[in-house]
């Protein structure tokens, strides 16, 4: 049985007549940039968000930077994010001149850990950064307490959590903005690149629109100087068919996590996903924590089951952030937990025997690799 970690041909051929038309309507209309499909997406984004306004862009790392600029955020400034994070969060923040500031990871939902940001805060904080990582919403009432307490604004990195939600306010509305991937494996994916910016505050929203498109709201009148960060009309029409369908694959995300967690919680030896009380999961990945993970994503492999690591080096120990001089042993649970999480295949079309098969399997190998549960 060979099991991929997405599996992108699954969701495309179910929905194949859907997309195949969306793609044609804009070949025949050739309206490639700045078209109606773009408009339409995100009028429906914004309200599936909850939101006032949405913006598209071409990608989430330009959501990030774009926000930051629309904010002033810029040189000499700082940026606290979370330190077990991809990259382009903390480079978004770089490219504005300012510097990012990381926080360790909670050990029980891999989020931001609160308890820890005031502590790193500086008169030339200007911003947070929580990360909603692998579909769970950061603690976002405490962040937006201590944001106000120190005169900060608070920006989602919402790249991993469509649709997801904190004590009932959905994601996208929990921040001053929020900001979407929409790359092909995430929950609502485009066919190449693509992101967006949810927000209630519809001038901070004209703001990023402005500086996503060379500074200018009308054509050939430019007020700043902007960016080439547009919205692909064809990436617009095969999200807004996508987007139809999100609600029903999140369920099943949470569904097959459901499913996962109770058949590993016979193992002793595997640490499953922990939801927070007062979040709505939507499960972008499912991610376990083992000992000696590369014997045990290598009898995977051996079965067919292909794993990934989100993500293997904490970014203070990135190369790209040598010059930050920050010691190895800094964020102690963020580098523990960099040699045992591990993610296991995770899309709304994985069957309930695929999902038995991986789980069957990946006990038997930590049975044979471990001794204790990794804590």
């Amino acid at each position: 049985m060979k099991i991929p970690l997405v599996d992108l041909k699954a969701q495309y051929s179910s929905i194949k007549p859907e997309i195949d038309a969306a793609v044609q309507r804009v070949l025949d209309e050739t309206d490639f940039i700045s078209g109606s499909a773009v408009t339409e997406f995100e009028k429906s984004f914004a309200a599936y968000c909850g939101a006032r306004s949405a913006v598209g862009l071409a990608n989430g790392t330009d959501a990030l930077q774009l926000s930051l600029l629309a904010l002033g955020v810029g040189k000499d400034d700082e940026v606290i994010t979370a330190v077990n994070t991809f990259i382009a969060t903390s480079e978004a923040i770089s490219a504005t001149g300012a510097r990012p500031v990381f926080i360790d990871n909670d050990p029980q939902t891999y989020t931001i850990d609160v308890k820890k940001i005031e502590e790193k805060i500086s008169p030339r904080t200007k911003a947070i950064i929580p990360i909603h990582l692998y579909g769970q919403p950061a603690a976002m009432d405490a962040i937006n307490e201590i944001a106000a307490r120190h005169n900060m604004v608070v920006i989602e990195d919402a790249a991993q959590a469509h649709g997801a939600s904190f004590k009932g306010k959905t994601v996208g509305t929990l921040g001053r903005l929020a900001c979407f991937s929409f790359y092909p494996g995430k929950n609502l994916g485009a066919y190449g690149d693509a992101g967006a910016i949810a927000t209630n505050d519809e001038a901070l929203a004209n703001r990023v629109r402005m500086l996503a498109n060379h500074g200018r709201l009308k054509k050939y009148e430019h007020e700043i100087e902007g960016y080439n960060s547009r919205l692909d009309t064809l990436q617009a029409a095969i999200l807004s068919v996508k987007l139809r369908h999100l609600r029903a694959w999140t369920e099943k995300r949470q569904q097959n996590a459901s499913t996962y967690s109770q058949l590993l919680a016979r193992a002793a030896n595997i640490v499953t996903p922990v939801v927070h009380p007062d979040s709505t999961h939507v499960f972008h990945l499912y991610v376990v924590r083992v000992q000696h993970r590369e014997k045990v994503q290598q009898a995977l492999k051996e079965a067919g089951i292909a794993t990934g690591i989100h993500y293997p080096i904490p970014l203070h120990m990135q190369p790209a952030y040598k010059h930050l001089g920050i010691p190895t042993g800094s964020y102690p649970v963020a580098e523990r937990f960099a040699s045992e999480i591990m993610s296991l295949p995770m899309y709304p079309e994985l069957s309930a025997d695929q999902i038995a098969f991986i789980c069957d399997t990946l006990i038997k190998a930590c049975q044979s690799n471990t001794t204790s549960k990794p804590v």
